[in-house]
This record gives structure tokens, sequence and C-alpha cells, in this order.
């Protein structure tokens, strides 16, 4: 069996690669990505580019399954454009069965939420695909942990509201969609890949502190002074509507979704939110 994974120049890309070529088991693993270069030396790369879908009827041929990724591609309607074409693409190139990486809680939506690149996504797939599944991730450990370093400084992790969130690393989204990949029985399955606990941001704000030391608190904030303190981080326009609108679905209870999907395609147990800021914070 050919393997693909596209969009495998990213730290989810390059991770499920990784994980195929370590668990072996006599297939062929193909990386498909418009910087193929990377990884020389990991498995056979080809070139493929989510705006270019000629380029990807190629990259997909020969293939027996293909997990698609989604670009980091945040401007409205782009997401799902690509992820559409990436399915029209594979089914024209003959591909079985196509795996699709989506996001929990997804519902739908139109641009400009971001969820919609999700929604789109799924809904392209189940219609047209000969076989699919979903992998559903709830929201990084590792995006969290990066949040919780640049606000030790305040002393302050703040939300727009109660928040319940199963987070899970990347390896572990990474084992899961490769065991997935390799194994039998997923036909038509939307599996929630997610850590083992939700986590409130009381709860986050009480790990950060016994992990470091330090004084930390979680606080509910309005959204235009989440918006404030992100402009003034100087960041991008399309970034801080993404963070409003990820702290929204946290209130929302969005990511308040915990299975042992992750565990049964895994083969292993997914690391806690605890265990991430451990190797992360200290």
């Amino acid at each position: 069996m050919k393997i693909g994974v596209s969009g495998a120049s990213g730290q989810l890309g390059r991770a499920v690669v990784a994980e195929l070529v370590r668990r072996g088991a006599g297939h062929g693993v193909v990386g498909i990505s418009r910087t193929p270069e990377r990884l020389q030396g990991q498995a056979e790369g080809r070139h493929g580019d989510f705006d270019a879908p000629q380029s990807l009827v190629r990259a997909y041929e020969g293939l027996d399954r293909v997990l698609l990724i989604p670009s980091v591609d945040l401007r409205p309607g782009v997401r799902g454009r690509q992820m559409k074409d990436a399915i029209d693409a594979a089914n024209n190139a003959g591909v079985k069965h196509l795996f699709l990486v989506s996001a929990a809680g997804t519902r739908q939506a139109a641009p400009p939420e971001m969820r919609e690149a999700y929604w789109t996504a799924e809904q392209q797939l189940i219609r047209t695909a000969p076989t699919w599944t979903i992998l559903r991730m709830n929201y990084y450990a590792e995006a969290m942990a990066q949040e919780i370093q640049m606000s030790l400084g305040t002393g302050v992790l703040t939300g727009l509201g109660e928040e319940r969130v199963a987070y899970v690393s990347r390896d572990d989204l990474a084992a899961a969609a490769a065991g997935a990949l390799l194994s039998e029985g997923h036909a038509g399955a939307i599996y929630n890949v997610c850590g083992p606990a939700a986590v409130t941001g009381a709860d986050r704000a009480r790990m950060a502190a016994e992990l470091t030391g330090k004084p930390v608190q979680f606080a509910v904030i309005t959204e235009a002074l989440l918006r404030g303190g992100l402009a003034q981080a100087n960041l991008p326009p399309e970034i801080v509507e993404a963070m409003v609108e990820i702290k929204h679905s946290f209130v929302a209870s969005a990511f308040d979704i915990v299975s042992g999907d992750a565990e049964r395609l895994a083969g292993r147990k997914p690391r806690a939110l605890r265990d991430v800021l451990a190797a992360t914070l200290t």
C-alpha cells in the first residue's frame, strides 16, 4: 500500500511522516508539499501545491490512501477552497481512501469564520470521496503552552469566559493519524482526537504556577480588551480574528470533548496538558 501525506512539510505533516516511517509495515510513504526537498531522507517527496490543483492530481497519482492536512492560510475562504480542490484532485487521481484532519466542534459556518474551512472540507469529503475518514483534532497543547509562556510576565492568563478544553499534543495527533492510515475499519468514521481530560482556565493557571514557581491566575476579560492586547502585540489582523474566534469557541465548549479515540488509533495513551507544559516551561 502507498500512503500520501498532503501538507507534509508542516509541523504536523512532518510528525505524521516520521510516525509512518517509524512504524514501517512495508508500506510506501509519500510526502506531498510545495517544498518536498524538506522531506529528504524521510520519505519520497512529491511537489503538490494547494493553490495549484493540477499539481495535486499528479502528486496523488498511484496512492491508495492520502491524509489531507489543511494549510495555515487564514485569509477568509482560502483554506476551504484549498481543501475542496485537494479533495477533488485526489478523487480525480483515483485515491481509494481519503483521510481529513478537521477540528473539534466543526459545524456549518461561512467566511470569514475560520471554522468554515473545516465545514467546507468535511462536506466535500463526505459527498464525493469513495471512502473517507475524518480526524477532528482538539486544540494543540503546544499552542497553549506557547500562550502561557508569553503570559508569564504579567502573571495573568486570559479568556472570554469559563472554558473547558481537552488539549491534544501534536505528536499524539500524528500518532493517531498514522495509526488510522495503517489500519482497517475506519471507513465513514469521524474521530475526536483529544487529550485525556478537559482543562479549565483556572486549571491552566494552577499548572503554570506550580511548574514555574511564579504567581499565575486566570482572568475573564472582554473581547475589546482581548483585541486591544493582541493589536498591541502587532499581530496581523487575520491572527487577531483567529484568536478571538478560538477564545469564543473555548467558551462555547467546542473543544470540551473527551474520547478514547486518540489512544485507540495511536495505540498509546495521549499526553496530558501538564506533561506538555512541564516539557516547555521547566
